[in-house]
């Protein structure tokens, strides 16, 4: 008994050594606090911490901050139809699956390969000659000892792996729900401008009927005519045209979707909306939050293994091989047990010389390492910035659609003046036609900017990661 307990210490005191660095997670810059957050948002206390509402963090299915029914319904069907998800979710399979490939590694091997052969040896042979049958029953076992933890690192740096897709797949969610929904008040911008040249479109009408009138009484030019005819028409020309975009707007949701272009129709829905409060927290809660950033790190964990995998390979392999079974000349004898065999012992290989590859493949190892380090704190300053920049937008333009709303009506007031003028014959028409340009131009810019408040706000909730948590990465 003293050759088994030797090689079960052996067994115990190789699995201890594993080589290689133990992963810490690598160090990112975090602010303080957001410098672009409405300071009335946020109090002051052991930190920067969110006063009211209570609700201080965002929520699965964010896309109901905005209120909005029908953008909710839409968002909804995203994840049982987009094949851009279908895809992310079969890669994450792929990757769980190579966890237990590799913990396979962890237990014995264990093959056979019965055969039944006829044999005739050459009469010119030494040995004796003649015709012979071989039956055979063997049963291989090998298994290897992870001695330097090559396989347990193996099995690790798969399970980050498959984190990582999985966190990728957030990351593909959160990217599509923001897009449908910036697609979707794109498309209600565009009904929105629509029903304000519309609205326009009747207003000229009516101007070019009073010119119409003033020149048949002799009280206008037939230019006037034109110009009022002129801006009617370019104005419907304008109309006519945000059909092309409003167009693939809707196709774009409906793929979003999963559905085909021709199978979404959208009735005009002119955005009047707000844009909702958004809570956002503390920056170092965004480490958490980004599923992008969480792929990063974990890519950065799994990188650390393979430096010990690399490493592992300077170190020889200890193989435990066993043999047995039944050898026979004929069936009568083939399952005897005197027709047994066995053997078993162990093995170990090691490479002398390698021209420096396992050197190299460390040194790629390391770099690799360094490489994913350096995505990972890429990642968290680029989600810093975005969050940042879209707080900025906010506040920004929080300032100036008050501007623009002081501007249209003042617009509004010069047009209604210039067209009592143009009625008492005080001003020629050209004047009405700059006021009215004027006016309009004013509404559309007004518009515009309700629209990027809205991209704005689904931006900043997709930059703060969209109400995930690493929480949620499976074990």
């Amino acid at each position: 008994m003293r050759g088994p307990a030797c090689v079960a210490a052996a067994v115990l005191l190789f699995s201890a050594c594993t080589v290689g660095p133990k992963y810490q997670r690598p160090q990112t810059p975090v602010a303080p606090g957001f410098s672009e957050a409405p300071p009335q948002s946020f109090t002051e206390s052991a930190g920067w911490k969110q006063a009211q509402p209570a609700d201080q963090t965002l929520r699965a299915g964010w896309w109901r901050l905005f209120n909005n029914d029908e953008l909710s319904g839409l968002e909804d069907q995203v994840d049982a139809s987009n094949q851009n998800l279908q895809a992310a979710d079969a890669q994450y399979r792929q990757a769980r699956a190579l966890i237990q490939l590799n913990r396979a590694g962890l237990f014995p091997t264990i093959s056979t390969a019965p055969s039944v052969n006829t044999n005739r040896s050459s009469s010119t042979a030494t040995t004796r000659a003649g015709d012979y049958a071989q039956y055979s029953l063997p049963l291989d076992i090998n298994y290897e000892l992870d001695a330097w933890g090559r396989i347990h690192r193996s099995i690790t740096a798969a399970r980050e792996e498959a984190q990582a897709s999985a966190a990728d797949i957030e990351t593909i969610r959160l990217s599509l729900h923001a897009e449908l929904a910036s697609d979707y008040f794109e498309l209600r911008s565009l009904d929105a401008q629509k029903a304000l040249l519309d609205d326009t479109m009747q207003a000229y009408q009516r101007a070019l009927d009073l010119t119409q009138t003033r020149y048949d009484g002799g009280l206008s030019s037939r230019a006037e005519v034109a110009q009022a005819r002129t801006q009617f028409e370019t104005t419907r020309s304008q109309q006519i045209g945000l059909g092309v975009q409003r167009a693939a707007f809707e196709h774009a949701i409906a793929v979003l979707m999963g559905h085909t272009p021709e199978s979404l129709k959208l009735k005009e829905d002119p955005l009047h909306a707000l844009p909702p409060v958004v809570p956002v927290g503390i920056p170092s809660q965004l480490l958490e939050r980004r599923p992008d950033i969480a792929a990063a790190e974990r890519r950065a964990a799994a990188a650390n293994e393979q430096i010990g995998i690399a490493r592992a390979a300077f170190f020889p392999n200890l193989v435990i091989t066993a043999t047995g079974g039944f050898e026979g000349s004929t069936p009568v004898n083939w399952l005897t047990w005197p027709s047994r065999f066995w053997a078993v012992g162990p093995a170990m290989l090691a490479t002398i010389f390698d021209a420096g590859r396992r050197r190299a493949q460390s040194e790629s190892a390391v770099a690799g390492y360094d490489l994913t380090v350096a995505n990972y704190r890429e990642a968290t300053l680029t989600a810093f910035q975005e969050v940042e920049d879209n707080l900025a937008a906010l506040r920004v333009l929080e300032d100036q659609a008050k501007a623009q709303r002081t501007a249209v009506e003042a617009a509004q007031q010069s047009l209604d003046l210039s067209m009592s003028q143009y009625k008492g014959g005080l001003v020629t028409y050209l004047q009405v036609v700059v006021a009215q340009t004027t006016v309009l131009q004013n509404q559309l810019t007004e518009t515009d900017i309700l629209r990027r408040r809205m991209d704005a706000s689904v931006l900043l909730i997709k930059a703060l990661g969209g109400g995930w948590d690493v929480s949620k990465l499976p074990t």
